[in-house]
């Protein structure tokens, strides 16, 4: 499967006039699950990657609320790396996609919404047992 139809760039509402502006996200509605869990990243170097990570339950939408930063997305065929640079842009992530998460600008405030609980059994830490999980390496 090609890596864009698996992940997807979602806009949100921007109720903005002359007080300001005001995005609204609901789960379930404008993003494809219920919000389990939420934290964010804020505070990063330019250079450092996080994630460096896939999951094998977890959903998520990445949004930089203040900021910009890029998420490179790999399914162990290809990748793509997308720059999140508005406030009103989320990124969809379904499950078992490798994502790293980079040059994270100074005010950078990257909201981070997951379908699932943390459980740290889900995760795969290490790209050569993703891409066996994918299918790319044999055991």
């Amino acid at each position: 499967m090609s890596i864009h139809n698996q992940y997807k760039i979602l806009e949100f509402k921007d109720l903005g006039d002359e007080r300001g502006n005001l995005v609204v996200v609901e789960g379930e509605s404008d993003i494809p699950f219920a919000i389990k869990r939420v934290f964010y990243i804020y505070g990063s170097d330019p250079e450092v990657i996080r994630g460096q990570h896939a999951n094998k339950r977890t959903e998520f939408v990445m949004i930089n609320v203040s900021g910009t930063s890029k998420v490179k997305v790999d399914n162990g065929f290809e990748s793509e790396i997308i720059e999140l640079n508005r406030p009103r842009m989320g990124l969809y992530l379904p499950t078992n996609l490798w994502k790293d998460m980079y040059d994270f600008s100074e005010d950078s405030v990257l909201l981070v919404l997951a379908s699932e609980h943390y459980d740290s059994s889900e995760y795969i830490r290490d790209y050569n047992e993703f891409l066996k999980e994918v299918g790319v390496l044999n055991e």
